[in-house]
């Protein structure tokens, strides 16, 4: 049997000589972008999810008869409940070595794949061979085990509801001609998680310019494409040093403009294009939505337990754990736990099949979880400042704890429970998640997770089957 899932140090050789054009800082990456500072921990941390791949086969991997050969677990059709229990587990650990802080680890996009792979029909159209194509994108994607950033935002110029983007000013990115080799796409695209280390990207129709058949398209195509460029954002590595940012330096993941200067899409990496139809019903009918928020919503549980048990750990290590505003702060966390948990579950126990025998996970569930955890997590994080106090503040740094004047710091900034080095030590752990750039980076970043809170609000209630609650009612009355 072929093993096709890539171990760890090939994953960082695949993406460094891909050699993709990432500006950060106003310069172009040159040489090994595995040995920048501010991708250097990102791709580590990435790198470990392929080796965990490989140390546990019966847990990430699963043979594929597409490809016949043994392959990601996130790239498996689930046909049953436990095909989707299967599903939840492998998601969970490949999370939990991470803490839940990396919103674009592979499987979150390669779910996404499967999803638009196995539903590949929906996109014949006669003469085209767009539905061959995603199918082979997704059979691409397995068997080399790809990784993938994903795009679909326009740049936000003007959010008003009628504004149209005049056609002799490009910026939201849009195909300006067609030859016998592909498309040619000029403009631009937000938000790429990750862009510029991965792969490939995969490029979403982008709801707000559906005007022009110019903007509808689907496609994805090498990170190292020509006139592909990935224009960073200011890094949040902040120092290499793990005492003094333990997750700023291991998981900063980046975000970047994705440029398209004039890039050529070859027709075969095409497979959506001026169907307006097939656009707004892509999502949907794919169920891709539902898929990417059954891995979401996974993360999001890990997250919530890393944030008990920190919250947990700083009140017992200053020994505040007997205060009653304590112990219910404690509880707000444990609740929106239970909460999350129960409603991934109820998305597993009310699966049903769809028509492409896709074992789906209930989408009401899935969106309130989506609805409800953008709004508490902010919460979350004010409760571990709270719990933490000025603690949060007076944090030495690692070299200081090595300098002449350690010993005062031992010997004054110790708590009842542990010495002053790992109470710095965590306090920072807690600073890092809730105060520091990566941080504050990770609150924006859950609170619009999967697009705008309201949007999603009117989303769950447009979508969720209120017919026999107002019967209820109805039939009372009556």
């Amino acid at each position: 049997m072929i093993i096709l899932t890539v171990l760890g140090k090939d994953y960082i050789s695949r993406i460094d000589n891909l050699n993709n054009e990432v500006w950060i800082d106003g310069k172009k990456i040159d040489g090994k972008i595995s040995q920048h500072p501010a991708f250097k921990g990102v791709l580590k941390s990435k790198a470990a999810l392929y080796d965990l791949s490989n140390a546990n086969k019966e847990t990430f991997t699963f043979t594929s008869h597409i490809t016949n050969s043994e392959v990601n677990f996130a790239f498996k059709q689930p046909k049953t409940k436990k095909d989707l229990e299967r599903r939840f587990v492998a998601t969970k650990e490949w999370a939990q070595s991470n803490l839940g802080l990396l919103g674009r680890s592979p499987d979150y996009v390669n779910t996404g794949i499967m999803a638009l792979g196995v539903a590949n029909s929906i996109f014949h159209e006669d003469k085209k061979n767009y539905d061959k194509n995603i199918f082979n994108i997704y059979k691409m994607a397995m068997e080399n085990d790809l990784s993938f950033t994903h795009t679909f935002i326009n740049p936000q110029v003007n959010r008003s509801i009628g504004y149209y983007e005049d056609s002799d000013k490009i910026i939201a990115a849009k195909v300006i001609r067609e030859t016998s080799d592909g498309i040619i796409v000029k403009g631009a695209r937000l938000l790429a998680t990750q862009g510029g280390i991965t792969d490939e990207v995969l490029v979403l129709p982008s709801g707000g310019n559906f005007i022009e058949d110019a903007y509808v398209y689907a496609f994805s195509i090498p990170s190292n494409t020509p006139g592909l460029k990935f224009i960073c954002r200011e890094s949040f590595v902040n120092g290499e040093s793990n005492f003094d940012y333990p997750l700023g330096s291991k998981f900063e993941e980046m975000d970047s403009i994705v440029v398209f200067d004039e890039v050529l899409v070859p027709w075969e990496r095409v497979f959506l294009y001026k169907n307006l139809e097939i656009a707004c019903n892509m999502f949907s009918e794919t169920k891709f939505n539902t898929m990417l928020l059954f891995q979401a919503i996974t993360r999001m549980i890990v997250k919530t337990e890393f944030i008990l048990g920190l919250a947990e750990t700083i009140v017992h290590s200053i020994n505040i754990i007997e205060y009653q505003h304590v112990k219910d702060k404690l509880s707000e966390v444990i609740s929106t736990l239970e909460i999350m948990k129960s409603l991934h579950l109820s998305s597993r126990f009310h699966s049903t099949l769809d028509h492409f025998n896709t074992m789906v996970p209930d989408y009401k569930p899935l969106n309130v979880a989506i609805y409800y955890y953008p709004r508490i997590y902010p919460r979350l994080i004010e409760i571990i400042q709270l719990l933490g106090g000025s603690g949060m503040i007076l944090l030495p740094t690692e070299e200081q704890f090595q300098s002449p004047i350690s010993s005062y710091l031992e010997n004054y900034l110790q708590a009842t429970n542990v010495n002053a080095t790992d109470r710095v030590k965590l306090f920072r752990l807690a600073w890092d998640l809730c105060m520091s750039s990566f941080g504050t980076r990770q609150t924006q970043f859950e609170r619009f997770f999967f697009g705008d809170p309201v949007r999603m609000g009117m989303g769950l209630y447009n979508s969720y089957p209120k017919e026999s609650y107002v019967k209820l009612i109805n039939d009372f009355l009556n």
